[in-house]
């Protein structure tokens, strides 16, 4: 049996797996099978914790749908306070595909994380082409949408809205995830400006579809509000599941995310019998 920790920021939820004292494979067929709500333990993304040369540990990430991505800013927040609690430290580093993730204790259970720069270059995102990603144009389903792209570790494309409590996340979402512009796929963030200090934003997650949170996806957001001179560096973004606060950082661009985490149970599973 292999041991595991159900946690969730905001309820963006993971199972957790330490690789570094037990040595497994995890394919993606095992993670989608895991990730399955009725059949496996449910969550939105399998992380498997690793050894790091460079860092106190490394992560990787697997989507609902089995696939492997480069960053999840709610899960590095879950890694991080197990890593603190396990050093007793108050910051940590921790290596993803997406880049080094700087994390540090914010007091009252919460955990900073610096997802470094905001790329913003069309092939940073990347796009198919070249477009100004502060405002380009998308047609989907016969509609024009004009749309915002950002790169914190991972692809988001932001659509700002009238009322994001209203929009049609779930229609529009796995479309625009698998828009020719996008050859990596992406993220969707469906944004309302509530004022220059509060953004509110739903999300479609690439791989994942609608979740409580994404903490990536509030830095994208924040980031392409501010491009647009519609809220200031530091913003708090209400999701389904509460609030972040993001600040893009003016001195360097780095990207700060702060929020909670929660160890939900611990469990284990006995990992062949996920094996397709």
């Amino acid at each position: 049996m292999t041991a595991f920790l159900k946690m969730h920021g905001l309820g963006n939820d993971f199972v957790v797996f330490d690789g570094r004292k037990t040595h497994f494979a995890l394919d993606s067929a095992t993670a989608r099978a895991l990730a399955d709500r009725r059949f496996g333990v449910g969550c939105d993304q399998v992380i498997v914790v690793l050894d790091a040369k460079s860092a106190d540990a490394a992560m990787r990430i697997y989507n609902a749908d089995g696939g492997e991505v480069e960053s999840c800013g709610n899960a590095a927040r879950c890694v991080a306070r197990l890593l603190m609690e396990e050093k007793d430290k108050d910051a940590v580093s921790i290596d993803s595909p997406g880049g080094l993730l700087a994390c540090a204790d914010a007091g009252h259970g919460e955990v900073t994380v610096d997802l470094g720069p905001a790329r913003l270059a069309w092939d940073e995102i990347p796009l198919a082409r070249p477009a100004d990603t502060n405002n380009f144009a998308i047609e989907v389903g016969g509609e024009s949408f004009h749309v915002a792209a950002v790169n914190v570790g991972n692809p988001h494309c932001i659509v700002f809205e009238g009322n994001a409590d209203t929009a049609p996340v779930e229609a529009l979402g796995p479309r625009i995830e698998t828009h020719a512009m996008f050859p990596k796929r992406t993220n969707v963030e469906f944004v309302t400006v509530k004022d220059r200090f509060h953004l509110r934003m739903r999300v479609w997650e690439r791989g994942a579809g609608i979740t409580s949170a994404c903490g990536t996806g509030a830095c994208a957001s924040a980031v392409a509000a501010h491009r647009r001179g519609l809220c200031e560096r530091k913003a708090e973004v209400m999701l389904d599941g509460g609030p972040l606060s993001i600040e893009w950082r003016e001195s360097d661009g780095h990207v700060l995310m702060t929020g909670p985490t929660m160890l939900a149970f611990k469990g284990e599973v006995e990992l062949k019998d996920y094996a397709r």
